[in-house]
């Protein structure tokens, strides 16, 4: 493998810019992540920022159909220069319309995904569980820690219970900062989400059950019944943590997803409106 240093001195002389992602630079890492997500001839698979090139190498070697999304028109450039065949869409990750870019069902994401944006891309892929049947991606290691959380812990928050309810979260590996280039300040680790048919919600709409995840982690060293109150009116918020058998006395960390179905479906009875009541709230 080029090293990377050489690469981007290269690529900033003929763009006359400066890059500020993180190369991947460790080819055992690479193999452990495509092994992670189960990867292989006949999957179909999207990488999202594929940078340099690494892991892109490593999923076209093991036999997926790749399709590459990369913003930054230099690195697009450099990608179609070292891999011709590549699917390569040069488009924001954030603004893509993934249903019309991945048709059919039973697409994989593997990706070492920017931190700016990592946790905004990850609620929106698995959102789509007719599109996407794993994701496997880097993030920084504190928010996989609230991918990954369980109830009553420091990281539980309406992160984990939105992503939870939309998949299972299993942590695959820790990547250090020194298999990088340039070294984050941060660690990293690998997660693999891998969608539910459909989502755990208590069988109301998903945005009024996300709005209610919210609205009780809005005030966390509050008791859920304050913490609700705001958005539903004291009165409802009792009624509805009644009706689902929840201590209004409790905090929302204590909660595990069960139970934020549960007191979904009682709100959303009592609320005024439902499910109009709450509008879609965005993406954490």
């Amino acid at each position: 493998m080029t090293d990377p240093r050489e690469t981007l001195a290269r690529l900033e002389q003929r763009a006359r810019k400066r890059f500020g992602q993180n190369f991947l630079t460790d080819p055992q890492t690479v193999a452990r992540i495509v092994r992670a997500a189960e990867v292989g001839q006949g999957s179909r698979v999207v990488e999202i920022g594929p940078g340099l090139g690494i892991l892109t190498a490593a999923l076209l070697g093991s036999g997926a159909s790749l399709v590459a999304v990369e913003l930054d028109r230099d690195l697009a450039a450099f990608l179609r220069e070292t891999f011709p065949d590549l699917r390569l869409v040069e488009a924001d990750a954030m603004r893509v319309n993934w249903s019309e870019l991945c048709p059919g069902e039973g697409w994989g994401v593997v990706s070492n995904l920017p931190y700016n944006v990592g946790t905004h891309v990850v609620m929106q892929l698995i959102r789509l569980p007719a599109t996407f049947q794993r994701i496997t991606v880097m993030l920084q290691r504190e928010v996989v820690a609230r991918l990954s959380a369980e109830p009553d812990t420091g990281a539980w928050g309406a992160l984990s219970v939105e992503a939870q309810a939309r998949a299972t979260a299993r942590v695959m590996l820790e990547v250090p900062p020194h298999l990088f280039y340039p070294a984050p300040k941060v660690v990293s680790q690998v997660v693999r989400l891998d969608l539910r048919a459909s989502p755990l919600v208590g069988g109301v709409p998903p945005a009024f059950f996300d709005a209610v995840v919210r609205a009780a982690f809005s005030q966390r060293r509050k008791t859920i019944v304050n913490s609700l109150a705001p958005r539903f009116g004291r009165a409802i918020a009792e009624a509805g943590l009644t009706s689902a058998g929840i201590d209004p006395r409790v905090r929302a960390e204590t909660l595990d997803l069960a139970e934020f179905g549960g007191l979904a479906a009682a709100l959303h009875r009592l609320a005024p409106g439902a499910p109009g009541a709450l509008p879609p709230a965005s993406a954490p």
